[in-house]
């Protein structure tokens, strides 16, 4: 098995990483499940031949609980899989909508305040604060994200044991 990744996978909102393994798509979906069942208090999941979504199983359920998701796809004879950590969909689509959010008004704010400055009125003098006020809401928004990676950090290194394990521990049967 071979694994790649790079300094840009690990400063993601949603790390991830590839590995390669000689594999069917279909044995792989076999023994994920099997390596799921063997560890079912640790881990819980659910997997397909394309797609399987795993997390740590934890007492306590915060915004920020990893999932991880593997996609297996055929290259050059090889079947990839890659890997992403994330937080539940909902989750997921709630950043990305503050994020948008925040990146529109930051557009709409700043663009008022050019426009204001080239005609020379003064109909929008908060514009550029609102600007300011966007910036920082994104910059609150990544940070939260990255507290959210940094407090499941033990819970993503179970996840990308577990990615490794299950696929080593069947590879070498082979």
């Amino acid at each position: 098995m071979q694994t790649e990744e790079t300094t840009l996978d690990k400063i993601r909102n949603r790390p991830r990483f590839k590995m390669f393994t000689h594999l069917s798509k279909e044995t792989y979906a076999e023994n994920l499940k099997k390596y799921l069942s063997e560890h079912k208090g640790e881990f819980s999941g659910n997997i397909n031949k394309e797609m399987a979504t795993i997390c740590v199983e934890t007492e306590y359920d915060n915004y920020w609980k990893p999932r991880l998701s593997l996609r297996t796809e055929i290259e050059d004879d090889q079947t990839v899989i890659r890997g992403v950590f994330g937080p539940s969909s909902a989750v997921w689509t709630f950043f990305m909508f503050l994020y948008f959010l925040f990146s529109i008004l930051w557009m709409t704010f700043f663009t008022m305040y050019y426009v204001e400055k080239q005609i020379k009125s003064f109909e929008f003098p908060w514009a550029l604060n609102g600007s300011f006020a966007m910036l920082f809401c994104l910059a609150t928004t990544y940070a939260a994200a990255r507290f959210g990676q940094f407090k499941a950090k033990d819970e993503m290194i179970k996840l990308r044991k577990f990615a490794e394990e299950s696929t080593l521990q069947f590879e070498k049967k082979i």
